[in-house]
């Protein structure tokens, strides 16, 4: 199996000007392959450029300008290159599926973050001074950078990553590793429902409370877009120190959040893996649950819409996305992979509605969003418990359908 690690770099002034430039370059040589792909297919003869084509145009680019593409690694251009191809891959696949995709676009300094070495030892090399107490891991161009490493790695490393994310930069590595031992059996199963007022509530009547880390950083994150609201909108070159300072300010608090919110899928995810044998939930679409509503035209006045929800359905929407419910359930699933243990994604339809003692479905079981009373038997309940009660009940169905 393939497992990541994401280790913090400590580059020195003149190595960190080194990953800047590196990274200026790569985006140049994604932007200028964007480019002639797009004037060849505007070119009457409509001709289609390959990644072949690009890649083979390397070794003269790379003599034409030694002093900044001449620089890297030819594996990690290479590696750009089949970056830009897999863009343009995956829109002409979703034009052929009759989505309305984005044709793929040019790159700023901004938004350009990473450069990937396809293998260990041809560009780079990770622990290149293995008698060194300090781990180091060697960029062509760059030289020898210092690895915060926390943990050790195991298996054999594949490939090597260099992301800047802010003012740091992180190494990302890739390694091929055998299959762990399973966890020991428990003998336990159970489903979850996942929420927003509690982040998930488990067939067993336990509760996990929602953090909500974007609504407690809201206030904070409001003032910090209000001060970066007051400069006009420049490049990262033409922006003054203060500009810089407040985009900076914008981006440190969103990276806080989304940490906080990863840390916490990762405990909760590992706490479920350790105590349950099997773990139930419901296969959700978010995407579709966070959709705006669709405008009302007032058919009596033209050009007028009729009040359609869209405020609360916002509300709704911001709530969601804090909650970070995909994030979850992919790391969930890859846990559950190393550990040994099953997860099964069930049709989350009326979930909460059927009584889990006596079998009725209706829409009235569910009074309110907490409160669960079955209109046939009485039974009363949380209405997440039921949820997720039923939820595990169809994993068991499905899990016992499903040939070995």
């Amino acid at each position: 199996m393939i497992r990541a690690y994401k280790f913090l770099l400590r580059p020195t002034v003149r190595q960190e000007q080194a990953l800047g430039e590196m990274l200026r370059d790569h985006c140049s040589l994604y932007n200028g392959a964007l480019q002639e792909r797009r004037d060849a297919y505007r070119h009457p003869s409509k001709t289609s450029v390959k990644y072949g084509m690009q890649s083979a145009q390397l070794k003269e680019i790379r003599a034409f300008d030694p002093e900044r593409q001449g620089r890297w690694s030819f594996s990690s251009q290479q590696a750009t290159l089949r970056r830009l191809d897999k863009a343009m891959q995956a829109f002409f696949r979703r034009v052929k599926a009759g989505q309305t995709p984005g044709y793929p676009r040019f790159r700023g300094a901004n938004w350009f973050d990473t450069v990937e070495f396809p293998k260990d030892g041809d560009g780079c090399r990770w622990n290149s001074s293995p008698h060194d107490p300090v781990t180091r891991v060697r960029f062509q161009g760059v030289g020898h950078v210092k690895v915060n490493q926390h943990r050790p790695v195991a298996g054999h490393v594949k490939t090597v990553s260099v992301k800047r994310e802010g003012r740091k930069w992180f190494v990302v590595l890739t390694a091929g590793q055998d299959r762990p031992e399973p966890l020991p059996a428990t003998g336990s199963v159970v489903g979850i429902d996942l929420g927003i007022a509690n982040f998930l509530a488990d067939s067993n009547g336990e509760f996990v409370p929602s953090p909500r880390h974007g609504r407690r950083a809201a206030a904070k994150l409001e003032a910090a877009q209000q001060a970066l609201s007051r400069f006009p909108r420049r490049k990262a070159k033409d922006r003054t120190a203060n500009h810089q300072r407040a985009v900076e300010k914008v981006a440190q608090l969103y990276g806080k959040v989304r940490r906080k919110r990863l840390d916490h899928a990762h405990k909760t995810a590992l706490t479920l893996v350790r105590a349950h044998d099997l773990i139930a939930h419901e296969d959700l679409k978010i995407r579709n649950m966070s959709k705006a509503p669709a405008p009302k035209p007032d058919p009596g006045r033209p050009g007028v819409f009729l009040p359609n929800g869209a405020a609360a359905k916002a509300g709704l929407n911001r709530s969601i996305a804090d909650a970070g419910w995909g994030v979850f359930l992919t790391i969930l699933h890859a846990k559950a992979e190393s550990a040994g243990r099953e997860v099964i994604a069930v049709d989350p339809r009326n979930t909460s509605r059927q009584c889990p003692a006596c079998g009725h479905t209706a829409k009235a079981n569910r009074p309110t969003q907490e409160k669960f009373h079955c209109v046939a038997c009485g039974h009363v309940a949380h209405a997440d418990t039921v949820g997720a009660i039923n939820v595990l009940r169809a994993g068991l169905v499905r899990r016992d359908a499903d040939p070995a």
